[in-house]
């Protein structure tokens, strides 16, 4: 029987389309698989045949997706990581063991500060789990970029995605002793005008800062200004530490400065007690894979003390 049919079932075409992709030429996947590089070209021109559409432009240089191959790439890892999510069960006695590759991506700011710092005890609960962490203040498209989880901070978009409260966090106007000393303490929102105020660059900020008077019941919205902009709140917390303005951030992001006297609370009595709500969001698959389970466990399990206040 030729090489080309030694595959011959759809999971098994999956994968060694997987392996191409992956390895990123016909050449490295057959090494791996054990098969020749022109049998890998036949089986996947088979599937592109049946399917009727092209999934890879080859080159002598690089494989590359088309939209088709990408959508098609995206479900065989899905299949595949289901499949071998079973068999695990199987031979464990019903008890998945959470094993194997797991991508998560977090924003800088809250994987710096409340992620990286359980790593560790992370992995030596489940040591078979290989942790793979980007963090990017950019909103990205999970399924596109592969990711496993993606923690999200603020309003959850309408989308097909599965989402975990981890918790939450109420937003601080916080400013560096010294800025402080040299412009001195706003004692009301209005004075707000008088001073350089570190603002977001996206949307929903709008240059406006919410503050609830003493014996008012509605929310007023009080427009600030200053020299900077940003997209993320790591570089706004570091420059209210190295004293450019005032911030209103999370205060997850600031609380170990507050504790340290590096920054300080301003206007907390006109404080809203607006808070950000902080999700765990993932792919929803009728079984999710015991990696993913067991992280967003550990978050949840770690998270009252210390990820958010």
């Amino acid at each position: 029987m030729a090489e080309v049919f030694a595959v011959n079932n759809r999971a098994g075409e999956m994968e060694v389309f997987v392996e191409a992709v992956e390895r990123g030429s016909f050449t490295a996947a057959a090494e791996r698989l054990g098969l020749s590089p022109s049998a890998i070209s036949k089986l996947i021109t088979r599937i592109e045949e049946r399917l009727g559409t092209r999934l890879l432009v080859r080159s002598t240089r690089a494989l590359q997706l088309t939209p088709e191959g990408e959508a098609y790439h995206q479900r065989a890892v899905r299949i595949i990581a289901e499949i071998e999510e079973t068999e695990r069960l199987m031979t464990s006695g019903g008890a998945a063991v959470p094993r194997g590759l797991l991508r998560v991506n977090s924003s800088v700011g809250f994987g710096t500060r409340c992620i990286v710092p359980l790593v560790p005890a992370f992995l030596a609960r489940y040591p078979d789990v290989e942790l793979d962490l980007s963090l990017s203040d950019g909103v990205i498209d999970i399924i596109e970029e592969r990711a496993d989880v993606a923690i999200r901070t603020g309003p959850m978009r309408d989308s097909g995605l599965k989402a975990r409260k981890l918790g939450e966090s109420r937003r601080v106007i916080v400013a560096a002793p010294d800025y402080l000393a040299k412009h001195g303490v706003p004692q009301t929102p209005d004075e707000l005008a008088q001073h350089n105020c570190l603002t977001f660059n996206f949307r929903r900020s709008m240059d406006e800062w919410a503050f609830r008077y003493p014996g008012e019941e509605r929310i007023r919205p009080i427009a600030v200004k200053g020299n900077f902009k940003a997209n993320n709140g790591s570089s706004v917390r570091q420059l209210a530490i190295a004293g450019l303005g005032l911030a209103r951030i999370g205060q997850f992001h600031v609380q170990k400065d507050l504790d340290a006297g590096t920054l300080v609370p301003v206007l907390d009595d006109y404080n809203p007690e607006d808070t950000e709500f902080i999700h765990a969001v993932f792919a929803g698959h009728e079984h999710m894979a015991a990696r993913i389970r067991a992280f967003i466990d550990f978050l949840v399990e770690s998270n009252p003390a210390d990820m958010t206040v």
